[in-house]
């Protein structure tokens, strides 16, 4: 059972266009870089909304859930649903690890004292930025490695991230879609396809084992808060995406990735 029982925001709630403007601008945030945006809105939960660092991490997973199912039907159709699914052997071999990684990961955060888990994030938030900075700004090739060497490589590393991402309650992309292109050479359009169908499946897991604990309450108290930053985040996150490449990598990039260390900052700093 966790130790963080805080579920409800330590300030006074925002208004409803407070609360969409904010998961719009992450939502920005993230789909000017093709992603959802959740690395951002975590701590936005956190330092701007108030909510203790288990609660902010069940109710990213939430939204996050709902952004990547509303993002789904968008990418098959940028990516055929047969083109993806020739894939299956990547799929399932990432897939053995992500499950296990998930509720082990969520598992973990659940029996974290706050004050480790603030500290976590922080580190974790650190790797985002340094995973983002790498793929967004390097050309990543692949690893050639032989099958057997392959198949188990791909299990261990999508269990880490199935931890990463259930404790940050994000669906991974960030690291997901840079093994996949490293370990088995796809290219990143159908790396991000594969990247979120694996993410659903996993974050399902992560999110019924966050069920189980008594700070899974804070998603029922805040229903409302979590609906309207979820349809702002959707929202900013098709804008985002239409100002693709409007920003040069090299200044939007660098930019964000100041961004996380920030917050990762202010997290450890979190009392």
């Amino acid at each position: 059972m966790s130790t963080d029982k805080t579920l409800h925001p330590l300030q006074p709630t925002r208004s409803a266009p407070a609360v969409f403007g904010a998961g719009a601008a992450i939502g920005v945030l993230g789909g000017m870089i093709g992603l959802g945006g959740a690395e951002f809105r975590l701590p936005l939960l956190i330092s701007v909304f108030g909510f203790a660092a288990l609660s902010a991490v069940i109710l990213n997973k939430a939204m996050s859930l709902v952004v990547v199912l509303v993002s789904l039907p968008a990418r098959m159709v940028a990516v055929p649903v047969g083109e993806v699914a020739a894939r299956w052997p990547v799929a399932v071999n990432l897939l053995a690890g992500s499950l296990l990684g998930a509720w082990a990961g969520a598992s973990w955060a659940v029996r974290m004292r706050s004050a480790a888990l603030y500290k976590v994030l922080a580190a974790l938030m650190v790797l985002m930025a340094a995973a983002m900075v790498l793929t967004h700004t390097t050309t990543l090739g692949t690893l050639d490695l032989p099958l057997g060497a392959q198949i188990p490589a791909g299990v261990v590393a999508r269990f880490g991230i199935g931890v990463v991402a259930a404790i940050m309650g994000v669906a991974g992309g960030e690291l997901l879609i840079p093994t996949i292109v490293l370990l088995f050479g796809e290219d990143i359009k159908t790396a991000g396809s594969l990247s979120l169908l694996v993410s659903l499946p996993t974050m399902l897991v992560a999110f019924a084992r966050y069920s189980r604990d008594g700070s899974f309450a804070v998603l029922g108290a805040n229903l409302r808060f979590t609906a309207v930053m979820a349809a702002g985040s959707v929202t900013g996150a098709v804008l985002g995406g239409l100002l693709l490449g409007v920003f040069p990598d090299l200044v939007l990039i660098p930019a964000l990735a100041i961004l996380l260390l920030v917050s990762a900052v202010k997290l450890a700093r979190h009392d």
